[in-house]
């Protein structure tokens, strides 16, 4: 089974196929730059981590035939930002994807709340898996509670690893091994739901 990420996030397509090979060996993993030789602008103009996810995949099985396609939409949610950055996420601080800048206007403006309690977020990932003819789509949703650190820490990761705490935890994703995040992020826990459906279309299963 080949499955195409629909990402050119080099290390959300890394962290996913990580994941995916541990529910079965056999699944090939592609990205965006083993199809396309230019990778198209993908619309992610939708209101929800849902839609946007489910346009990704829909858009992209168009134009990859014979793949099975795997969207994500993620981000980060944090409470006394009123949910802030959410969709916008990749694109908080402009237009042009820049995880440094991103990360610095989240943490300037959460200079004012210094209580634990209000540095609440997490991280919520929707992930849709389609088939190749686009006839057969699947949805789950992830989420990862934690808290936003006071200050970058650790350089594993990507996008707000760096300052992000998940419950439980006394490190940021960024200090945190890979092994470990793939185990409680909110990009495991949805594709655990999937988990099934992927098991089922390996073993030539009716989905």
């Amino acid at each position: 089974m080949k499955v195409l990420i629909a990402s050119s996030n080099l290390g959300k397509v890394k962290e996913i196929g990580e994941i995916l090979k541990k529910i079965d060996k056999k699944v090939e993993i592609l990205s965006l730059k083993d199809i396309f030789d230019e990778v198209p602008d993908i619309p992610e103009n939708a209101r929800t981590f849902t839609g946007n996810a489910l346009a990704k995949a829909n858009f992209l099985a168009k134009k990859s035939a014979g793949n099975w396609i795997l969207a994500d939409d993620s981000g980060l949610v944090v409470s006394a930002l009123k949910g802030n950055p959410g969709v916008r996420s990749a694109r908080y601080a402009g237009e042009i994807k820049d995880d440094k800048k991103n990360i610095e206007k989240l943490l300037g403006e959460m200079q004012e709340f210094v209580e634990e309690e209000q540095r609440s977020a997490h991280f919520c990932c929707a992930m849709v898996l389609v088939s190749p003819n686009t006839e057969k789509s699947f949805a789950a949703i992830g989420k990862c509670k934690g808290k936003i650190a006071f200050e970058e820490k650790g350089d594993g990761g990507f996008g707000y690893d760096p300052i992000f705490i998940p419950e439980g935890y006394d490190k940021t994703f960024g200090e945190l091994s890979s092994s470990v995040k793939n185990k409680i992020s909110h990009r495991a826990k949805a594709l655990e739901i999937l988990s099934d459906i992927f098991k089922d279309v390996l073993n030539g299963g009716e989905i």
